[in-house]
């Protein structure tokens, strides 16, 4: 019996260890192991692929729907990690360079045809007499009806010193125009416009932060101080960011040697990194404003937002984009390129402006922005406070009611460059740009110029009064009140001579800039707009007056920080 005992233990012991050894191994499963979930998901994929690429009734292109798959799986994540297939590579590169082989214009679509919007001063489309509002009928032999715009891009771009025929139709000209010539290197520049306004105020737009961006500035502003420039004005309005390091050579300008500009924190330890400027200063007391908008993002961003956390800059404008994410670029098989957010940044104060919560989606799958109970408060130099979760909000904030509804349809119908392209085919000279104006006269030639036109366009009002009638309707209550809507409708219905007049100073602005750029460019149009522009009029006021400047970099300051202004 004890024998049987002792036997029976023996084995029991043995098929327990076996009973667990085997639960042991279902467990590893039953909790995911990550490496099994990834082939066996892989295998299911291969498998799939197979399946609809040999049965599917209407035959699928393999690489649609590689490609379908790669797109499904990245938009998960975040729009800024994404796929480069080998074709696409070097327009990838141009975003980081400003450089690339073409021609050297903006172009635009024109319902079936392509147009030049604006040629690049001083490269090939400008230097061979291509005009803003030629239609592109012909590239290389190929007819471009009904080409996209980057396909059209992709007929024009080439490799430098390469040959290019377009056939082209211009207004006031019969016959189509025919230019040969080569493509170069065009290269956009970091910093498109710099000059001293009055009162010695130094005035920088900088439109990337591609390569050599800090130095560009840096030259731009050793010019303007060689100039007299007491003080300086860094537009980083509608800039979209580019690399991380030239925003640390741009804030380096203004800020010490060896001080902390933004350190980045990422899933994998190589992406924390602390960045710091290496270099000595230009000027590290010279009053600074930067100009922000809503449009200002990622490295606009680290610079505003440096200096603003190191108290060096008053920043001036609207809230910023808010886009606290760091991409990396990733080499991948034939080629091919992946970009992907590796990190987030954080400036000075130790805050990450990101807005929108990619890692917690909605229900609907939507993307949601960080909630205020989430926004932590943190502190500048000074102490003044200052917050996460949204983008930079300027210490002085510009708003504005934005333009009226018959000035966005003039612009969004191209009615004003149209008309801008007509002025110039018809006027071989301009006053320079910072003398022109819309004088009423040319005003007046813009009305009967849209007299006969399809020109629609809908007032707030009128827009508003629609679900009110839509309202009423599923409501029951239409019928009553029908007569009385029906006259309300008929009273803010447009009337385009009255609303012409009503927003006839914001029109004529956009007509300005327009038919400026006809004759003097993009630096043109920059120089036209400087003296009305309400962010430039504050930025010069306060830098003008040092006790204010003052008072808003050290908390104290009592005066108006949000202003109304009612511009386009």
């Amino acid at each position: 019996m004890n024998k049987f005992k002792s036997i029976l233990g023996k084995k029991g012991k043995i098929l327990i260890i076996s009973l667990s050894l085997v639960i042991l191994s279902l467990g590893v499963f039953s909790f995911k192991n990550p490496a099994f979930e990834i082939t066996r998901n892989l295998d299911i994929f291969i498998s799939l692929f197979r399946e609809v690429h040999t049965l599917y009734v209407d035959g699928a292109e393999p690489e649609e729907l590689i490609n379908s798959s790669i797109e499904g799986m990245l938009e998960s994540l975040d729009p800024y990690t994404t796929y480069i297939p080998a074709e696409d590579v070097d327009d990838f590169k141009f975003m980081t360079t400003g450089k690339y082989g073409g021609i050297g214009a903006l172009i635009r679509k024109a319902g079936e045809y392509t147009i030049i919007s604006e040629p690049y001063e001083g490269f090939p489309a400008q230097e061979n007499d291509l005009r803003a509002g030629d239609t592109l009928v012909s590239i290389n032999g190929v007819n471009t009806k009904g080409k996209s715009i980057s396909e059209v891009s992709q007929l024009l771009k080439g490799t430098p010193n390469t040959e290019v025929v377009l056939k082209l139709k211009r207004i006031g000209e019969e016959s189509l125009i025919t230019k040969t010539f080569k493509r170069e290197q065009v290269s956009i520049p970091n910093v498109p416009y710099y000059g001293l306004l009055d009162n010695y105020v130094g005035y920088i737009i900088l439109g990337n932060f591609m390569k050599n961006a800090g130095k560009d500035v840096k030259d731009a502003y050793l010019d303007l101080i060689d100039k007299g420039a007491t003080s300086v004005i860094l537009d980083l309005r509608s800039n979209p960011g580019g690399l991380l390091a030239e925003a640390v050579n741009v804030a380096n300008l203004w800020v010490p040697k060896n001080q902390e500009i933004v350190s980045t924190r990422g899933k994998v330890q190589q992406w924390d990194k602390t960045y710091k400027t290496k270099y000595n200063p230009v000027d590290t007391t010279m009053p600074v404003v930067v100009l922000v908008n809503r449009a200002s993002a990622s490295a606009s961003e680290i610079v505003a937002g440096a200096l603003q956390d190191l108290d060096r800059a008053v920043v001036i404008g609207q809230k910023t984009f808010g886009k606290g994410l760091v991409q990396t670029t990733r080499p991948l098989s034939y080629d091919a390129h992946l970009k992907i957010t590796t990190a987030k940044y954080y400036i000075p104060s130790g805050r990450c402006i990101q807005a929108l919560d990619y890692a917690h989606r909605n229900e609907d799958g939507s993307v949601g922005y960080i909630p205020d109970s989430l926004i932590s408060e943190f502190k500048t130099n000074n102490g003044r406070s200052v917050f996460d979760g949204g983008g930079i909000e300027p210490d002085i904030k510009i708003q504005s009611d934005g333009p009226g509804n018959i000035t966005v349809a003039a612009f969004t119908q191209n009615h004003i460059f149209n008309f801008a392209t007509e002025f110039a085919s018809k006027n071989p000279s301009i006053a320079e740009a910072n003398l022109f104006e819309i004088s009423d006269e040319i005003y007046s030639d813009f009305k009967t110029y849209l007299a006969d036109k399809e020109f629609d366009y809908n007032t707030e009002s009128s827009e508003q009064l629609k679900e009110l009638i839509n309202t009423t309707k599923l409501e029951g209550y239409y019928e009553k009140i029908e007569n009385e809507l029906n006259a309300l409708e008929e009273h803010l219905h447009g009337d385009l001579e009255k609303d012409l007049n009503t927003f006839k100073p914001e029109i004529k602005e956009l007509l300005r800039d327009e038919i400026v750029s006809r004759y003097y460019f993009q630096k043109g149009r920059i120089i036209a707009g400087i003296h009305d522009d309400p962010e430039i009029i504050k930025a010069v006021e306060i830098l003008n007056d040092n006790e204010a400047m003052l008072s808003i970099l050290n908390g104290s300051y009592d005066g108006e920080t949000i202003f109304a202004f009612n511009y386009y």
